[in-house]
């Protein structure tokens, strides 16, 4: 039952984690990803369709990316989708292809930057503290219907923490790498 309740718990935290990284690869950094196209979807004959599935996405300089539609005909809607997202990016349409310049980030920008990137791995170790106060809860269910022991709720206390632990550390790791390549000129 304990065992369950921990993997159950573990599954979670990892897919918080999983989540979190995917957010933090949308974030700029002042070098061109293509990761920040991830979340515009073009309306393309009536259904919502991502970039990367109407189009190829190559980065052919550090500050650029160009969009190379398939079908010319999705050029402008790919061009509307981007104006209308909340990238931030001007595209510009040469009528074969989609460039997209990145301008260069002022140090006050790649600060504010940081600080989004840490309010982000607040919020993944808030979630993770959610995923642990279910599980415990879980534990102390288990102990009132005598599905579990005292030593299995110790056990369990000790599981959890060294779980979460284990998490934040990831968690921090992530978001020092992502503030070092911010912070990069």
């Amino acid at each position: 039952m304990l065992d369950e309740i921990m993997k159950d718990a573990k599954n979670k935290m990892k897919s918080s984690s999983e989540n979190f990284a995917t957010e933090l690869s949308r974030v700029r950094t002042g070098r061109a990803n293509p990761g920040i196209l991830d979340g515009v979807m073009v309306s393309y004959y009536g259904a919502n369709t991502a970039i990367r599935e109407l189009a190829s996405i190559s980065v052919p300089e550090s500050n650029q990316i160009v969009i190379k539609p398939w079908d010319r005909n999705a050029l402008n809607d790919i061009e509307t989708a981007i104006r209308n997202s909340n990238v931030g990016l001007s595209p510009i349409n040469d009528g074969q292809q989609i460039r997209l310049v990145l301008p260069q980030m002022t140090e006050e920008r790649r600060k504010e930057i940081v600080s989004q990137v840490k309010k982000m791995a607040e919020e993944a170790k808030i979630a993770f503290r959610n995923v642990r106060k279910e599980a415990w809860e879980k534990v102390q269910t288990a102990l009132k219907n005598n599905q579990a022991t005292e030593d299995d709720k110790y056990w369990a206390e000790e599981e959890l923490n060294k779980l979460i632990n284990e998490m934040n550390k990831e968690i921090d790791q992530i978001a020092n790498e992502k503030e070092n390549e911010i912070m990069k000129i």
